[in-house]
């Protein structure tokens, strides 16, 4: 069993007795707790209700956050030709191609984001088993395997995140850090939570979002309201 620290326990203690929090709520008390060596990552955690066995693949997908993840993000591309120069002039950080792959075949990952242009995904495909368990594998399901190289680096370097759903049915996003405004921090949880039910497979039965969790990088995970959260978005969409 994972041993806490005193920090933590100090602050369980706090937490006001309830099954489910609000959204509001749980990221309240997060930044009233914050830890001051560090800006914390929040963390959006949403298990899914579905029959895993009868999903094909996994859920999976992407969210522009419109405040941005916090993170600084570097972006790898595959390209040739005179998607090159467009890559370097859209400001990803990395550009090639056979170079790259050896680097990458060598133990290099100085990078957060790997976009490819569709005529180099036979070349990387060697890299399926070194990119693919870390979620860097580029994708057109993710708009990450495509020719619009400007549009998919700005929207790297602007906050957009990938997620997919791990072997349990749960799906991980960060949504922030804890020195974001909670107003900041409520429009990319929406927005991910948005994301997530996008994703959901068409003909699929059952209750998609079984529960939800919001959390911090030292602190505690708050349980929320599934109802509160799908009443919110379906008031802000009618």
């Amino acid at each position: 069993m994972k041993k806490r620290s005193r920090r933590y326990m100090e602050i369980q203690k706090k937490i006001e007795k309830k099954t489910t929090h609000t959204p509001e709520e749980a990221l309240s008390f997060l930044k009233a707790n914050a830890s001051e060596r560090f800006d914390e990552t929040v963390d959006l955690s949403v298990h899914i209700g579905l029959d895993l066995k009868k999903l094909q693949q996994p859920i999976r997908g992407s969210v522009n956050l419109p405040h941005g993840s916090g993170k600084q993000v570097k972006v790898l591309v595959f390209a040739q030709g005179e998607y090159v120069d467009r890559a370097k002039n859209a400001g990803a950080d990395y550009v090639g191609g056979n170079e790259l792959i050896e680097k990458i075949k060598g133990g290099w990952l100085d990078f957060q984001a790997v976009v490819a242009t569709p005529d180099m995904m036979r070349n990387i495909a060697s890299l399926g088993k070194i990119l693919g368990p870390r979620g860097l594998m580029p994708n057109p399901k993710t708009g990450t395997v495509t020719f619009e190289v400007e549009k998919i680096i700005e929207e790297l370097k602007k906050g957009r995140v990938e997620f997919k759903m791990d072997k349990d049915g749960n799906i991980h996003v960060p949504i922030g850090k804890l020195s974001f405004s909670l107003e900041q921090l409520l429009d990319n949880f929406y927005s991910a939570i948005r994301a997530i039910i996008a994703a959901k497979p068409s003909g699929t039965k059952g209750v998609f979002l079984k529960s939800v969790h919001l959390s911090s990088t030292m602190g505690p995970s708050f349980p929320l309201s599934t109802g509160k959260i799908l009443q919110d978005i379906k008031s802000t969409v009618s």
